[in-house]
């Protein structure tokens, strides 16, 4: 098997999100971090479930001046799917409160998109979790925004946190994707790369 060490290249993470960063760390994935704001804008056209993958081919464009011949970017966007509706960070506290209301006794998608991207080729690439939650009432769901400050997560959650632990009854897919990377698909994308 390969080691990731034996990379020909720098990988730079292009990503403000400290659970991706941990992730990364966790795999023992060396890389650096640039960031730059991207507007989070994408064309109506475009299929629900390739928003994420065509908002982190964004993020790593915005960020490609940035680097050097030896370095590849990578960029990821997790977005929440229910009922062909996009989830993404709470506005506020009463957005988060509708948004687990909505998601509460469903079963939704988390969708994270990554992109690879050098100065001479990229790569891209979507994962899929389903994430079924249990009823969750009113009170559960204001106690875990008021502990937990969901306002920075897509679909105002995040599963290592309580509301994940106790409101979570199954997940379908890869558990760090709904962290917010597919660490496992990201690894062998970046040794194919």
């Amino acid at each position: 098997m390969s080691s990731i060490n034996n990379l020909s290249f720098e990988l730079v993470l292009a990503s403000k999100s400290p659970r991706r960063r941990e992730i990364l760390l966790k795999a023992e994935i060396p890389h650096t971090i640039i960031t730059k704001e991207t507007e989070e804008i994408f064309p109506g056209h475009i299929p629900m479930r390739e928003v994420p993958e065509y908002l982190a081919c964004l993020k790593a464009k915005d960020i490609l001046p940035e680097i050097n011949e030896q370095q590849v970017i990578l960029a990821a966007d997790t977005i929440v799917l229910l009922n062909n509706k996009i989830y993404g960070k709470p506005d506020d506290v009463e957005d988060a409160v509708r948004i687990l209301k909505e998601l509460s006794g469903q079963t939704h998608e988390v969708i994270t998109g990554v992109c690879l991207m050098s100065k001479s080729k990229h790569l891209s690439f979507s994962d899929v979790t389903k994430v079924h939650f249990k009823d969750l009432d009113e009170e559960m769901i204001r106690r875990y925004i008021a502990d937990c400050h969901p306002l920075d997560k897509a679909g105002a959650y995040a599963i290592q946190e309580w509301i994940g632990m106790i409101g979570i009854s199954s997940i379908e897919g890869d558990y760090y994707n709904i962290v917010g990377l597919p660490v496992n698909k990201v690894y062998e994308a970046l040794l194919s790369f």
